[in-house]
C-alpha cells in the first residue's frame, strides 16, 4: 500500500520536541487513517488516543488529555456552551448522505413528523443531533416533541434491533450496517436540510503555544485526504483491515464519505452559527456561542 506517510518527511524540524496527543476515532476520519499508517512528525512524538465519539473527545481535550482532534459539527458547540477553550483550526466536507434517520424495514413511520412522541436514539452532542433537530425543524417540530435517548452508536443498535426504540439517528459505518443487516429504512438525511461541516479542533493552549505543530498537523491532513480520495480501494482495504467491518460495508461507506481539510472560511463559519443557533433556540444549550471568536486561522501551503 502507498505509504502517504512520507510526505512528512519533508516537513522541517520544529522546535521544543514534545509529545502531541491526538484524539481520534476508530470508525471515522482522516486522524484514524493517519494513525494506522503511522504517521509522525520529526523530532515529536505522537499519542494517539480513541474515543467512541465527538463529545468524549472534546471532554478529554477540556481536561488537558489531548491537544488535537476531530468531530462533527455539534460537539464542539455544547462544548463551547460547556466552557470548554477549544479552538476551531480547520474543516472537513460537510456530510450528505452518510448520517441518516433510520427505521425498522416494517415500521409504519413513514416521515420525519411521524417522529413526534416517538423514541429516537442517538449521540448526545454529535452529529446525529443536529441532523435529528433540523429534520425535526423542517418538519415543524423540536427535539421536546419527541422522546430523546441518548445511546452511544453499539447501544443504539441493541435497542434498534430488540424494538426499544422507534428511531435512531447514526452516520457510517454504523448505518451502512444497519441498513444491509436489518435492511433499515431512512427518514431523512442531510437532502433539503443545511449543511454542517467537520472541524479539526484544538486546545487554545495547544494552538497558541505550537502554531507550527498545528499547520504541519492540518498540512498531513489535507495530504491524507487527497490521498484518500485517490486510492479508494487502498482506503477500503485499509478500513476494513482496521475496523473489522466488512469489505461491502466499508465500500458502501467510502462511497459516500467526503475527505479533506480546509481552513475555516467565512462561509464555514456561518454554516457552524446557524448550527449553534439552532440548539439554542431549542433550548439544548445554556447559553448562545459565538463562533467566529473561536477561530484560528490557518495558512495552508
Amino acid at each position: 500500500m502507498k505509504k502517504w506517510i512520507c510526505l512528512l518527511l519533508a516537513l522541517p524540524l520544529l522546535a521544543q520536541a514534545a509529545e502531541i496527543k491526538i484524539g481520534f476515532q476508530k470508525s471515522a476520519g482522516l486522524l484514524s487513517m493517519m494513525k494506522t499508517q503511522g504517521a509522525a512528525l520529526p523530532g515529536h512524538t505522537i499519542k494517539w488516543i480513541e474515543f467512541p465519539a465527538g463529545p468524549q473527545m472534546l471532554e478529554a481535550l477540556n481536561a488537558g488529555s489531548i491537544d488535537f482532534g476531530s468531530t462533527g459539527a455539534p460537539p464542539p458547540i455544547f462544548a463551547q456552551a460547556g466552557g470548554v477553550d477549544l479552538l476551531y483550526v480547520g474543516a472537513e466536507p460537510a456530510p450528505v448522505n452518510s448520517e441518516a434517520i433510520i427505521v425498522p424495514k416494517e415500521s409504519t413511520l413513514r416521515t420525519v413528523a411521524q417522529l413526534k412522541g416517538k423514541r429516537v436514539a442517538f449521540q448526545k452532542g454529535s452529529g446525529s443531533h443536529f441532523l435529528l433537530a433540523s429534520a425535526l425543524q423542517k418538519a415543524g417540530l423540536k427535539i421536546s416533541d419527541i422522546t430523546p435517548i441518548f445511546l452511544s452508536p453499539s447501544d443504539a443498535r441493541a435497542a434498534f434491533v430488540s424494538g426499544g426504540i422507534d428511531a435512531w439517528v447514526v452516520w457510517d459505518p454504523y448505518l451502512a450496517s444497519a441498513q444491509k443487516a436489518y435492511q433499515a429504512r431512512v427518514l431523512a438525511d442531510y437532502t433539503g436540510l443545511p449543511l454542517a461541516n467537520g472541524f479539526y479542533l484544538a486546545s487554545r493552549k495547544f494552538a497558541e503555544q505550537s502554531p507550527q505543530l498545528v499547520s504541519a498537523l492540518l498540512e498531513q491532513v489535507k495530504a491524507t485526504g487527497k490521498w484518500a480520495s485517490e486510492h479508494q480501494k487502498e482506503v477500503s482495504t485499509l478500513l476494513t483491515q482496521q475496523t473489522g467491518v466488512p469489505a461491502d460495508i466499508v465500500a458502501t461507506w467510502m462511497g459516500r464519505s467526503r475527505f479533506g481539510a480546509t481552513p475555516v472560511t467565512p462561509d464555514i463559519v456561518a454554516s457552524q452559527q446557524r448550527v449553534a443557533d439552532l440548539f439554542y433556540q431549542q433550548k439544548l444549550i445554556p447559553k448562545a456561542v459565538n463562533i467566529a471568536s473561536r477561530v484560528w486561522t490557518w495558512q495552508p501551503k
